[in-house]
Parts: C-alpha cells; sequence; structure tokens
C-alpha cells in the first residue's frame, strides 16, 4: 500500500501563500495542481493533506475522491521553526502500513506518469538490496565550498572537461519513497541504503524562492 504524504504548512515567509495562490492562471495554484497529478496515479492508494492552513484543509476537503485523507496538523508542527526531523517523526502517527511517498506542491513538474515510474524503480530497487528511494538532480560542472572545488582536483587539470567531471547529486525533494518501518526505525524519510533516482532538470524544480515561483510559472505556460 502506497501512501502519498503532502505537507503544505501555513505561512510560507519567502512566498505567501505560495501552496493556493493563482499559479499560471490556475486557480487552486500549485495544492491543485499536485492534487490531480496524485489522483491520476493508479499506484497511489492514498493521499494525506497534512496541512495547519485552513485554506489549504478547505479546498482538500472539497475534492470528490475518497482516497484523500485531510489531516488538520498541530499548529507547533506547522510553524516556521518547525524542522523536518520534527514532522518526519509525526508521520507515523498517520500512516500506519505500507510504503510513504513524500512529495511537494513545489514540484510541479513532477507528473502521474512520472509518479507511476518512480513507484516502478522503487521496486526494482528494492529487489537490488536498496530500502528506499530520494529522486535527485545530477550536477556534474565546476561546484565550490567557500575556498575551493569540490566536484574535481585542480592540481589534476585546473579546468577540466565537464564530461569528465565526478558527478555529484542534489536532492531536489521531489520524491522520498520509503517504508513506514523506516520512519520509525529510523526517523526518517529514508533508510540506511537509498537508491538515488535522477530526474531532469525540469522535472526537478523546487519553488522555493519568489524567483522560482515566476520561474516556473513561465515553465508552465510554455509547458501546456
Amino acid at each position: 500500500m502506497i501512501t502519498a504524504f503532502l505537507p503544505c504548512r501555513k505561512g510560507s515567509q519567502r512566498i505567501p501563500d505560495k501552496n493556493v495562490k493563482d499559479f499560471a492562471g490556475v486557480k487552486g495554484g500549485l495544492l491543485k495542481i499536485k492534487l490531480e497529478q496524485l489522483l491520476k496515479c493508479k499506484k497511489i492508494d492514498s493521499i494525506v493533506v497534512s496541512s495547519n492552513d485552513e485554506r489549504v484543509l478547505s479546498f482538500a476537503n472539497k475534492v470528490n475522491d475518497s482516497r484523500i485523507v485531510v489531516d488538520d496538523r498541530p499548529d507547533h508542527l506547522g510553524s516556521s521553526s518547525t524542522t523536518t526531523d520534527e514532522l518526519i517523526k509525526y508521520v507515523p502517527s498517520i500512516v500506519k502500513e505500507g510504503e510513504v511517498l513524500w512529495t511537494h506542491v513545489t514540484s510541479p513538474f513532477i507528473t502521474e506518469f512520472d509518479y507511476e515510474n518512480i513507484i516502478v524503480a522503487y521496486e526494482d530497487a528494492l529487489s537490488k538490496g536498496y530500502d528506499s528511494l530520494m529522486t535527485v538532480l545530477k550536477l556534474q560542472g565546476f561546484i565550490w565550498d567557500e575556498k575551493r572545488p569540490i566536484s574535481y582536483d585542480r592540481n589534476d587539470l585546473k579546468w577540466p572537461m565537464t564530461q569528465n567531471v565526478k558527478p555529484l547529486y542534489e536532492v531536489d525533494s521531489g520524491v522520498f519513497l520509503s517504508t513506514i518501518k523506516n520512519y520509525k526505525n529510523y526517523d526518517d524519510r529514508i533508510g540506511l541504503k537509498p537508491f538515488l533516482l535522477e530526474q531532469e532538470k525540469l522535472k526537478s524544480v523546487d519553488i522555493d524562492w519568489p524567483d522560482d515561483f515566476t520561474f516556473a510559472e513561465e515553465l508552465w505556460k510554455r509547458k501546456v
């Protein structure tokens, strides 16, 4: 049994009303888009919309589909100071069995087809000894910290061809797929051996800042 967990906390500081404000002309915004995508994925058995935002809860309650479970999350787990680790520990109080597919409205370009493919990739990864999955964006270029390159060695070549640079992987927060047992055992939304599922750059778009929202709107308009 696969349960999609969709957290939507109240009071985004960087993008006010991020979850429900109009997005590229879509009323209901990112929340509407994501719920439609998840509901179209036949491999997902239920969708938990977890929020302390009355607008999110109201919108989800009006969707006529029995797979949607609305979780009125306690305010202390929906503030700007709430950590992801705290929310992870909360999930087993809602989801009792099976797998949890943790995703976000801020990944609008992950469609129902992508979710199906991600679940298939997860099932295949389990058969190969992995215990969870998370989506990532491959970074293969000249990546530095504040002092030095971390993706290549300038003592070898100062500017190697990028295709020869060892890739790094950025967690794009698109999907974390794991068993509820892993949540309980490790207080984490992945296990000890996660499979890193590389996504194309468009799918990895994560709306976190105002510029991201504007950029994603333009991409959405061109896509549709």
